[in-house]
């Protein structure tokens, strides 16, 4: 209930969300915030109260369009109240069973198990989890994580704005209730499924362009508990999941229903998210626009989506996604079909 059917993206055009689980939104926001922070930086001229700063001496032809980059001495902490999705809590997921038998995989989904195939750890999953749900192509939290070690946390539209230098995770803190070292080292760290870049790192600290590094996070845990916590104790009425995702930055708050704003059709032009590919397309449009950037504009306003994240600007990041999955996410499948929407909507 957290991620659309992989039937269902091709109806999405851009508007809806394909994931909302809380990491995802929360990468999203972030995203979101920097490109209206570069908007504010440029409307004020002044970057002493900004997360983001100018960055006009960039000289290279794969960064000419990167205006802008996150301060220096600003540091990205995330931290999720339940380990995230896939890999990184597959060990708690089976501890949690009475029957810790894998669930039975269809063969249309056996390549991204959700739940499934216990014994098999340090693969690409799927989202959901659960062994009734329809069949997504959304790839788990874990992994999603690990390959922001590479790419930075910067999205594809926000990353013809910034650099990625500054972008990337420093930190993840999970409850210690949720942190299994063998776990979270397995799925994240230097010498689990991610050692193949470690082995080849000097051979793609030259091929990867550059700000692009594999660049793995610290993993922290903290006896701190969310308030609204599976496990907090005392409680009359156990808590169930939501399909209500809420949304804060200092620009913006929504809440969030199948991925559509609470209040409109899911897929509905009206209820398109902010965080949306559709509205992001539209704001770094904007921010191209204001900040005097006319190749950029110029080159933002493609046929449709595909085109516009086919840019020769954005051949860096595709490239080094693309080695990421070959050598340590293997077997990762995009969750495409939903691509030749238009800006002018």
């Amino acid at each position: 209930m957290r991620c659309l059917p992989a039937s269902k993206v091709p109806l999405a055009q851009g508007r809806c969300l394909h994931d909302w689980h809380a990491e995802v939104v929360a990468l999203r926001a972030f995203n979101h915030f920097l490109v209206q922070e570069c908007a504010l930086l440029l409307h004020s001229g002044d970057d002493t109260f900004r997360v983001v700063q100018r960055d006009d001496a960039e000289e290279s032809h794969e960064g000419a369009w990167r205006k802008f980059s996150i301060r220096d001495d600003i540091r990205i902490h995330m931290y999720c109240s339940e380990a995230p999705c896939g890999d990184a809590s597959m060990e708690l997921t089976m501890n949690s069973q009475q029957d810790a038998t894998p669930w039975a995989v269809t063969s249309s989904a056996a390549v991204l198990s959700g739940r499934g195939h216990f014994s098999q750890l340090g693969i690409v999953r799927r989202k959901p989890a659960r062994s009734d749900a329809p069949v997504t192509l959304s790839k788990s939290c874990s992994d999603k994580l690990a390959l922001r070690q590479c790419t930075s946390i910067l999205s594809s539209l926000s990353n013809l704005l910034l650099s990625p230098r500054n972008a990337y995770l420093h930190q993840l803190v999970l409850p210690a209730s949720q942190h299994v070292r063998e776990a979270t080292s397995r799925s994240f760290g230097q010498h689990g499924r991610m050692s193949s870049l470690v082995a080849d790192h000097k051979h793609m600290q030259r091929q990867w362009p550059k700000d692009f590094e594999f660049r793995p996070f610290r993993i922290s845990s903290t006896t701190a508990e969310f308030e609204y916590s599976r496990r907090i104790a005392g409680r009359k009425t156990p808590f169930k999941g939501s399909n209500i995702a809420v949304v804060w930055t200092p620009h913006l708050q929504e809440v969030l229903i199948g991925g559509s704003v609470q209040g409109h059709k899911q897929m509905s032009l009206r209820g398109a998210s902010a965080l949306s590919r559709l509205r992001m397309w539209q704001a770094v449009l904007r921010v191209a626009e204001a900040a005097a950037m006319p190749l950029l504009a110029a080159a933002l306003q493609q046929p449709n989506y595909a085109k516009t994240k086919a840019l020769n600007e954005l051949e860096g990041r595709r490239r080094v996604k693309q080695e990421v999955t070959a050598l340590a996410l293997q077997t990762w499948i995009g969750n495409e079909k939903d691509e030749d929407f238009v800006i002018e909507q």
